[in-house]
């Protein structure tokens, strides 16, 4: 996977959005608010970020958020994207890249951003099941994000999908047929967000007459869990997991329900560990009153879990008196060793042959500590 980008942002909430999704209320998720912006206020979150950029070396880009960037009327697009290509040279930035629904990415969007230094492109795509982008009101089809990437990868531009977890109609049959269809597309990389009751939204409404009812965080977990062991599976790098708490969001305001968490991809990678490490153990169980986890010291926190969550759950489920997690720098980083010389990788395919050997523990030992 190649190093990630410095993204310096520039929000611009709901500009170019044909309509408001049941979901959205993008002034609570990015902290501003929606109103017309003069040209200072719209490159200001970008100036702090440049800030930063100075104590980091590597690349880096400058990114349009919260909005539908090719819907803008094409004049507003390209005093943007001139702006944004002067930035580009003055602070040596790599390029321009924007979040966008597929229906807007059409041959003249196409040829109108050519012209400027875009790199890289984000789909809000949120699913692949059509009947939940209708109730849903995105305005556009499976169809549309199919053709979309496709056009995408013509040009050679870096392409991602956004996908949501717990939307209205969505289950995990669902979820994971949409997870198959992206992988199918191969994408450079994906996010994945919980869907949230945010005030203002008309999701609230249907919320509050019992017309919808969100997942709870220990669901929505699960769901995301599935969704993105599969993408990984697949070598897909999820860059994403969880809304970005912004400082409206870590204090409850604009919430009105829905599964938050300010670190919910840490609850989700640290779901992968305990899952594969109970799939192993279901098939070949250790004996013994202990159980000895090795990890890579980096993942030491993601192997326990939330308040050792995650040691108490092998502790209920197979009897262990106590669950240690040791630090080991000769292991990968999100390798898992057991006592008897296993390894579990939490992304590996879960196939399992006849002979109950595990595929991703076959033909794999180390050493004892």
């Amino acid at each position: 996977m190649n190093a990630r980008p410095f993204i310096v942002p520039v929000f611009i909430p709901h500009a170019g959005c044909p309509h408001r999704c049941v979901f959205c209320n993008q002034s609570v998720i990015t902290g501003q608010l929606e109103k017309p912006q003069e040209p200072d206020e719209v490159w200001a979150s970008a100036r702090t970020f440049l800030r930063f950029r100075r104590r980091r070396p590597g690349p880096a880009q400058l990114a349009f958020f919260g909005g539908n960037f090719l819907g803008l009327p094409f004049d507003q697009l390209r005093r943007l994207l001139d702006t944004a290509s002067k930035w580009v040279s003055d602070f040596h930035l790599d390029g321009i890249r924007f979040s966008t629904r597929p229906d807007t990415v059409q041959p003249a969007t196409l040829e109108l951003i050519g012209a400027y230094p875009v790199k890289c492109v984000e789909l809000g795509v949120q699913s692949m099941d059509d009947d939940v982008l209708r109730q849903s009101r995105r305005g556009h089809t499976a169809a549309d994000t199919d053709a979309a990437v496709r056009r995408l990868k013509e040009r050679r531009y870096t392409t991602g999908i956004q996908l949501m977890v717990g939307l209205p109609g969505d289950g995990e049959a669902g979820l994971l047929e949409t997870g198959r269809r992206v992988a199918e597309l191969g994408p450079a990389f994906v996010r994945i967000y919980p869907t949230l009751v945010l005030e203002g939204s008309p999701l609230a409404n249907w919320y509050r007459n019992g017309r919808y009812h969100p997942p709870s965080l220990q669901q929505a977990v699960e769901l995301s869990m599935k969704l993105y062991r599969f993408l990984r599976q697949r070598r897909i790098d999820v860059i994403r997991t969880g809304l970005q708490p912004t400082k409206e969001l870590a204090e409850g305001r604009g919430v009105i329900a829905g599964p938050f968490h300010p670190a919910f991809g840490d609850l989700v990678q640290s779901a992968c560990c305990l899952d594969a490490i109970q799939r192993e153990l279901r098939c070949r169980p250790l004996s013994g009153p202990t159980l000895e986890l090795r990890v890579h010291p980096t993942g030491i926190s993601r192997v326990r879990g939330q308040r050792n969550g995650n040691c108490a759950a092998l502790s209920k489920e197979f009897g262990f008196t106590a669950v240690r997690v040791v630090p080991d720098t000769g292991l990968g980083g999100e390798m898992i060793a057991l006592e008897d010389g296993r390894l579990i990788t939490p992304y590996a395919p879960q196939h399992r042959p006849a002979d109950g050997v595990s595929v991703m523990a076959a033909g794999k030992s180390l050493p004892r500590l």
